[in-house]
């Protein structure tokens, strides 16, 4: 894994769970939103990153929903910087079953300055709140 150096700004954040234990190696419960609804996790990178691999886990065994979550990265910061989805998913949480998801993608990206997540926690507009078990790059 590496460890590159970012500034990182969510959305909202649970005590006891900071996005520092999703991007940390080490085992924590992760990463929870304060507040339902969509929440957004955005790296930005002191300097233009390569990117090959971005893994993802999120594990909820508590609620029964469907998530959707969107990947996207810039290659420029500021306030006007053009997006490029790198994938769209949804997931559907059930306590019965699907309880973790685990996603694995393989990159090229180049010039990376922004990477961003956004997490739609249910796409049926329930209480449930976003949480990141895991986020790491390579």
């Amino acid at each position: 894994m590496t460890h590159l150096p970012a500034l990182v700004e969510v959305t909202s954040e649970e005590n006891g769970y900071p996005i520092e234990s999703a991007l940390l190696e080490a085992e924590s419960p992760g990463w929870r939103a304060a507040n339902p609804g969509p929440q957004t996790i955005r790296l930005v990178f002191d300097e233009p990153q390569k990117l090959r691999r971005i893994w993802l886990a999120f594990e909820d065994s508590e609620n029964e929903r469907t998530q959707e979550f969107v990947l996207r990265w810039s290659p420029e910061t500021g306030d006007s910087f053009p997006f490029r989805e790198i994938v769209r998913q949804q997931w559907n949480f059930s306590s019965t079953g699907s309880a973790r998801e685990i996603e694995d993608y393989a990159v090229e990206l180049s010039e990376v300055m922004v990477l961003e997540l956004i997490i739609v926690p249910d796409k049926s507009g329930g209480a449930a709140r976003a949480s990141l078990a895991s986020l790491r790059l390579a």
